[in-house]
């Protein structure tokens, strides 16, 4: 865990919270309060860090908690909203986007939202990406339909043309629903906007699928896809014990953190080796993976393997310098890789098998939210709309230690999270499938 001070939680604000909140009716007829602003929840919740933070008379870091303030900057009649999505698709973008302009429109009677279309780019005039307005007509039934109706793209745009956009419309609240890059991207929208003297507040709402932000009990849309990732996982399971040395190969999403992988393997539970990004493996030598499918296959005649996408790049020859359309490095496809190394191997070795194939990766990422990350997605829009409506700006929202909680983009982009090769969840997935602590 990265070390941080008091300060580094700190949410800026964009001036004093001079308006009463159109929710008085609501929250006075349900006997609720307002959220305060000395409401927080504890960043580290261990015994442990509590008993030495008042042992030496010092106050141990705590995170704002999201939610209504009695008091809101913006005038609701005034104010002008935004809403893009940006990078990959993720079960729950819908969601968000109509959680959104409900909350906007019905909760502080904000009518003008635009829909920004594909990403950073609708901001740039030169794509001629025609702007929408989002109405609660308009998103209804959103809930219901996979992907993001305003569309989404990966990739860096120019600050300084998407503040000039944001001041052509008249834009006063900005939702950006995206992984670290977007936030990034979000981050220098706020230096520009600061610049320039403006009063725009930013607003955003972490989407990663592969659940790798860090300071996040999780990300919406993960649940949705490890359960989507376990239909696969079935299927090659099936496909596996359907033939002699039967081997079910399944990719799945995960560029640097494998949860996907290790969640899909619990939940079926017919896996027998998971590969991860954060545990490099071998294929080779008397403990790589193919001498384990070798014993495995001997034994059991079928076997499953799941591996996340950026699992074995260092088997591959990948170009270093090369870089995707997000500035990242491009990875090799692991996947046809091993599959292709896997028949190589057997039939080195004078032994049929019959390897099954599946990457259920675009599946996953663009079907309609499940029940739980509709509610979490619902709730995470919720919060950023009470936080824009407050003036707090540079933030996303998210949930921590089951609390609802304001962070500072800088704290959340300052690392990707990652699988502990010693921590439980990877332990648990080792005693699940049998397979070795390391192949090696």
């Amino acid at each position: 865990m990265a070390k941080f001070t008091r300060t580094d939680f700190d949410i800026p604000s964009l001036g004093p919270a001079e308006f009463l909140s159109p929710l008085q009716k609501l929250r006075h007829e349900a006997n609720a309060d307002f959220v305060s602003e000395d409401q927080r929840v504890l960043f580290d919740y261990s015994l442990e860090k509590v008993k030495a933070a008042m042992e030496s008379g010092t106050e141990p870091i705590t995170i704002e908690r999201s939610g209504p303030r009695e008091h809101i900057f913006f005038q609701p009649g005034r104010t002008i909203a935004a809403v893009v999505t940006c990078g990959g698709l993720c079960p729950g973008l819908n969601d968000v986007i109509r959680g959104i302009v409900m909350t906007l429109n019905y909760g502080y009677g904000v009518r003008t939202i635009y829909g920004i279309p594909y990403g950073y780019e609708g901001f740039i005039d030169k794509y001629g990406h025609p702007i929408l307005n989002l109405t609660p007509d308009f998103v209804s039934n959103l809930h219901t339909d996979g992907g993001s109706v305003i569309g989404s793209s990966r990739g860096p745009q120019s600050k300084k043309e998407i503040v000039d956009k944001l001041v052509e419309l008249k834009v006063n609240l900005l939702f950006v629903i995206g992984g670290d890059g977007t936030l990034r991207g979000a981050q220098d929208i706020v230096a520009e906007v600061s610049a320039r003297g403006l009063k725009i507040s930013v607003i955003g709402i972490p989407k990663t699928i592969d659940n790798d932000l860090e300071y996040m009990d999780k990300s919406f849309g993960f649940e949705t896809a490890f359960a989507e990732a376990v239909r696969a996982v079935r299927c090659a399971h099936s496909e596996a014990r359907g033939y002699p040395n039967g081997v079910g190969l399944v990719k799945l999403m995960g560029r640097d953190s494998g949860f996907i992988a290790a969640f899909a393997a619990l939940a079926e539970n017919s896996v027998n080796y998971v590969l991860i990004p954060e545990v490099p493996f071998h294929l080779d030598g008397k403990n790589g993976l193919f001498k384990c499918l070798e014993n495995r296959l001997s034994g059991r005649s079928h076997a499953v393997v799941v591996v996340a996408e950026g699992a074995g790049q260092h088997l591959m020859q990948n170009d270093p310098t090369a870089k995707d359309a997000s500035g990242n490095a491009k990875f090799g496809d692991i996947g046809p890789f091993l599959k292709k190394q896997i028949e190589g191997h057997f039939k080195a070795i004078q032994k049929e098998i019959n390897i099954k194939y599946i990457d259920p990766s675009y599946v996953i990422r663009s079907v309609p939210a499940g029940p739980q990350d509709a509610i979490f997605c619902l709730r995470l829009a919720q919060n950023a709309v009470h936080a824009a409506m407050a003036g707090k700006t540079n933030m996303v929202v998210g949930r921590w230690h089951g609390h609802y909680v304001n962070l500072p983009i800088d704290v959340v982009v300052v690392r990707r999270r990652k699988v502990n090769p010693q921590g439980d969840l990877w332990l648990t997935v080792l005693e699940a499938t049998g397979q070795p602590a390391e192949f090696k």
